[in-house]
């Protein structure tokens, strides 16, 4: 009997806010010493009052905006009542019955190669708990509360996707809107975002009994993890065993899932109304100005950049994931646009992506900036492009520009110009230097005349030496033929 899953992912996200969810604390991922940035509030003292951290409901506004959900109207905070030793007050401050967002969806199609929309449940706010540091015989642990209180997010799916490859796709979709909304950073290699998983087999698309891994902080790990326990399940079922309701962790060293505990219910977490928070609505916020600074998402870039620029799937891809590189990219077309007075044609437009991605991007991770740091404008580099596909300068000179252009941050063309950098196309002045070649290696003349191209291209080369890279390639092939004729 074939066994099919039904996946649900609950993915959380920190926040990027300047302070923590309920105290003045600073929110700061980079902090190495422990315990530094707290305070009674977040430490849960007796008596310490928190209060609401505006700008983490209006991220997660922005963030119901764009998956399409519901923005409540009015929403409220709760306590949930669990006991570990990363939680300070034995409560977690969280979202019940009441969160920010409700409903919503995100289509994963370009990811998958195939249509998928996947139905979100909700999306609720609440605070992370703190670190624990545990020693390696396994006789003790540390708590660092540095990470206690911190904004979070915690985005819920429907049980609503039915392969690994789906719920992979939705992990990475859904990091990628965090970052172009601006509201995280969602570095799962930081702890910046990690998911859950829920899966249960069953002989149809029915749910089956629903197993939960815990905290999974990669893209690998999700995958891998759930199709562990796909083929457990399975592998349970066909033995006629009953697969238990129950919380499961993934060890990534033996690959594998381990039980953890019984799966707790809603009930279990003893939910109550946060007594020192009052409730929120709408009136609140200005709901127009949090619609207006959502920018223009992942998908609908990825079908204007396919439509305007003529770009293929997998370049559209390589822009999407950097929206920096993604900007940069346009405004260069733009620029070139504006010199030429008229708008570039795709093979234009391809030399101009090629070498954004090849030799810029190369260049930049040679000396270790991104396109923030850049100290080539995208006039300049569109002005380089320019150059090129008009053949003032060759492909090798080209390369040496970027170069040269970055250290100076100045015009290409004031470069060729100070330099002496142009190609050279004139006959007249190369015919000198192909004659030169010629004399110089009377071997690759005597292969070139039996019919060996390869010796063409090793004359051309020769000659490139020679000229420094100023010379056009396709002029001396002409030449060395008409020579050699």
């Amino acid at each position: 009997m074939k066994y099919h899953p039904t996946i649900g992912l609950e993915v959380h996200a920190e926040l990027k806010t300047a302070t923590k969810m309920f105290c003045d604390c600073p929110n700061d991922p980079s902090e190495e010493h422990p315990n530094v940035n707290t305070c009674p509030i977040c430490l849960g003292h007796p008596g310490a009052l928190p209060t609401i951290n505006k700008k983490a409901v209006e991220s997660m506004i922005k963030i119901g905006f764009a998956i399409g959900g519901t923005i409540n109207k009015r929403f409220k905070f709760d306590r949930k009542n669990y006991f570990y030793p990363d939680l300070p007050k034995g409560y977690q401050i969280s979202q019940f019955d009441e969160p920010v967002v409700a409903g919503g969806s995100l289509d994963v199609s370009a990811r998958i190669g195939e249509p998928k929309m996947v139905q979100i449940d909700h999306v609720h706010l609440e605070e992370d708990a703190g670190k624990l540091a545990h020693a390696s015989d396994g006789t003790s642990s540390l708590v660092d509360f540095n990470r206690g209180g911190v904004p979070l997010m915690e985005l819920v799916t429907k049980p609503d996707m039915h392969s690994v490859k789906e719920a992979v796709a939705f992990a990475r979709e859904l990091q990628l809107i965090l970052r172009y909304l601006g509201v995280s950073d969602a570095d799962l290699e930081h702890g910046q975002m990690r998911a859950d998983a829920n899966i249960s087999m069953s002989p149809d698309d029915s749910l089956g009994t629903k197993v939960e891994i815990k905290n999974l902080n990669s893209f690998s790990a999700i995958e891998a993890a759930i199709l562990h326990e796909m083929e457990r399940q399975t592998e349970m079922l066909e033995a006629g065993e009953r697969v238990k309701q129950e919380t499961r962790g993934w060890d990534d060293i033996k690959q594998k899932t381990v039980s953890q505990r019984s799966k707790e219910e809603a009930q279990d977490y003893r939910y109550f109304p946060e007594p020192d928070l009052p409730p929120l609505d709408q009136s609140a916020f200005d709901m127009e100005v949090l619609r207006s600074a959502v920018p223009e998402l992942p998908q609908a870039k990825r079908e204007r950049l396919a439509k305007q620029y003529e770009l293929n799937s997998d370049q559209v891809n390589l822009l999407i994931e950097d929206r920096d590189m993604a900007e940069y990219f346009e405004e260069a077309v733009s620029e070139w646009e504006a010199d030429l007075q008229h708008p570039t044609d795709a093979k234009q437009r391809t030399t101009l992506f090629n070498y954004l991605n090849t030799d810029l991007r190369g260049l930049m991770a040679n000396y270790g900036v991104g396109f923030k740091g850049l100290r080539i404008a995208a006039e300049n580099f569109a002005d380089l492009m320019d150059m090129l596909t008009k053949n003032e300068i060759s492909s090798r000179t080209g390369k040496d520009l970027l170069v040269r252009m970055y250290e100076r941050g100045i015009d290409p063309r004031d470069i060729v110009k100070d330099e002496g950098l142009g190609q050279v196309s004139d006959e007249s002045g190369l015919v000198e230097t192909v004659r030169k070649v010629i004399a110089e290696n009377p071997k690759a003349v005597e292969d070139f005349r039996k019919g060996k191209t390869n010796a063409l291209q090793f004359m051309v080369g020769k000659s490139m030496a020679a000229l420094k890279g100023r010379g056009n390639p396709g002029v001396l092939q002409d030449l060395f033929k008409k020579e050699l004729g």
